[in-house]
């Protein structure tokens, strides 16, 4: 792998991770229920995902996924469950803890990675990884504002995001954004019954709409160009940048002051990612 193409794997899911690190921030300016925020938010996400790729390479995406058989479609199924999860943790545990708690992805793809694919992780990055574990047990160990729930539901879209992870990485012949496209418009369709999406006001429904044209067109195209040129163990530990910035945004906009364990524990995750990025960037190719 080129350093050119290291540096742009990182710019992509850097970027990406400032996208999705806004998630916070919109469950807590929009007004409606989760199965209502759940339900248009994947409509959104998947009508903007419809409309950007035909100016992307996967025009043949439709024959790509039909010929992965049930290995797309459960692929399709697992990100919607992820999705769900995210928002569902959100409202059930703070934005800090569902944030760090993503910082233990590159713990679950380093061991998918080894487990399917016999893909050993780097020293450095296991030891970057173990010290951004250290920022999660302060942080969610210790800061005392989580829900059992809420924690479990996000690690269970973290499960979701490293299983995509590997397979951005290992199988390029999947179809991203459309098995996301489709994973979106399953997740809005499921939750719709469930909440009152058609009383939604106007205000509501232009936040949810930008809601998931931020996560889906712009931070998930971001994430898999980004994913395919950086190992899966990198991508997440990158994607732990999420810690740091999603309570940031919350506490811009409203004021929600984190707690003191929130915020060593956050520059511990940041402090690691930072450490890490600069070794791999100093190391001779």
């Amino acid at each position: 792998m080129s350093r050119a193409s290291h540096r742009l794997g990182f710019a992509l899911v850097t970027a990406s991770a400032v996208a999705w690190s806004l998630g916070g921030l919109f469950t807590r300016s929009i007004h409606v229920d989760g199965w209502t925020m759940l339900a248009w938010r994947g409509i959104f996400g998947a009508l903007g995902l419809a409309l950007l790729m035909p100016f992307l390479p996967e025009r043949r995406a439709w024959s790509m996924l039909r010929s992965m058989g049930w290995v797309g479609w459960l692929f399709v199924v697992q990100s919607a469950a992820g999705m769900v999860f995210y928002l569902s943790a959100l409202r059930h545990t703070s934005v800090a803890n569902v944030a760090v708690i993503y910082a233990t992805a590159p713990f679950l793809a380093a061991a998918l990675g080894w487990w399917a694919l016999r893909e050993r992780p780097s020293a450095r990055a296991l030891f970057a990884s173990l010290v951004a574990l250290a920022g999660v047990a302060v942080m969610v160990g210790f800061g005392g504002r989580g829900g059992l729930l809420g924690d479990a539901l996000a690690f269970g879209m973290t499960a979701t995001m490293a299983v995509t992870m590997v397979v951005a990485r290992n199988f390029p012949e999947v179809p991203i954004l459309l098995t996301a496209c489709l994973s979106s418009l399953l997740s809005g369709v499921l939750c719709w019954p469930m909440g009152s999406p058609l009383a939604v006001g106007g205000r509501d429904l232009g936040l949810l709409a930008l809601f998931g044209i931020v996560n889906f067109v712009i931070g998930l195209p971001l994430f898999t160009m980004g994913a395919r040129r950086l190992p899966p163990i990198e991508t997440a530990l990158i994607g732990a940048l999420d810690a740091p910035l999603a309570p940031l945004w919350v506490w811009l906009a409203f004021r929600e002051i984190p707690s003191r364990s929130t915020l060593i524990g956050g520059a511990v995750v940041f402090a690691a990612v930072s450490l890490h990025l600069v070794a791999a960037e100093s190391k001779p190719r």
